[in-house]
């Protein structure tokens, strides 16, 4: 008996082991069953980069990132940047900006307008090499707006007052316990006028276009594709496989293999997106609109 037992120990201890830990290997199991690639075609190294730019234009150290690493890796021919947002705040939508005219030195870019491509995202988009927009998408909105609530009237029916200590004149300019006085609305013009200055320049000279002609392609205009495609805010219109057949030809890659977003990193961005129009709404900044 008790060599029969030595002689199918380790058939015992495998069941054993099994049973003590069937949960976790049914986990893993589905796990792997999720995140597999689905064909050899996913082991290849992909030649084309597909980065996505949606909702609001707040935190984009994770998308420069991805722009950057794209730039600097010799197996990507091309990068397709599709865009779905409203825009942004101004320094993050300038940051994207930079990082695709630093890519499009290296290799080709095209933007894709999925659904809105306006404010921010049509700044950080102005460098790529084409952009073809989805006819039913929206295009423009190239403005500058600061603006803030006056909450000294539901103060006062609660008896809240501030108390505030200050060196420098313009130092409670947006401050919202009270309305802001001429002066300081003179001080914020000046900062607004200055941001879409520079807006506007950079998209003419992106685009290639007059800036004595800003007040027909920007002014806060908002286009649909076709319209925009008229004062030459985009290239062309089309739709994804467009947009993709574009950069197949501008990067002269043959067998095209584009990378597979992390379904894990989607669910994440999605979540972000979320966060970040719930901070845009109870902490405003200057916003590209």
């Amino acid at each position: 008996m008790q060599f029969l037992r030595k002689l199918f120990s380790p058939i015992t201890v495998s069941m054993s082991y099994i049973q003590t830990h069937f949960k976790a290997m049914i986990f893993l199991l589905i796990l792997f069953l999720i995140f597999a690639p689905a064909s050899e075609r996913d082991f290849a190294n992909n030649n084309l980069q597909q980065i996505s730019l949606v909702g609001p234009i707040i935190e984009v150290s994770e998308i420069v990132k991805q722009i950057d690493d794209a730039a600097n890796n010799s197996t990507i021919k091309g990068v397709l940047l599709v865009v779905d947002s409203p825009g942004g705040a101004v320094a993050p939508s300038v940051e994207v900006a930079y990082a695709i005219k630093r890519l499009k030195v290296k290799k080709p870019v095209v933007v894709y307008a999925k659904g809105t491509l306006a404010s921010g995202s049509y700044y950080a988009s102005i460098w790529a090499n084409q952009i073809v927009a989805n006819p039913g998408s929206m295009v423009g909105s190239i403005g500058v707006i600061m603006q803030g609530a006056d909450l000294s009237g539901i103060m006062n029916k609660f008896g809240i007052k501030t108390q505030t200590v200050q060196a420098g004149k313009y130092k409670k300019i947006g401050t919202p316990d009270r309305a802001w006085k001429p002066y300081e609305v003179n001080e914020l013009n000046k900062v607004i006028q200055g941001t879409y200055d520079m807006f506007t320049l950079d998209v003419a000279t992106a685009r290639g276009l007059d800036i004595k002609n800003r007040d027909i392609f920007a002014n806060a205009h908002i286009f649909t594709a076709s319209q925009a495609k008229d004062v030459g805010l985009v290239d062309s219109l089309g739709v994804s496989y467009d947009a993709k057949e574009k950069l197949i030809e501008l990067s002269g890659v043959t067998k095209p293999i584009w990378n597979k977003e992390d379904k894990f990193d989607k669910l994440i961005k999605k979540l972000s997106a979320t966060t970040a129009v719930t901070l845009n709404t109870y902490f405003p900044n200057l916003i590209l609109k």
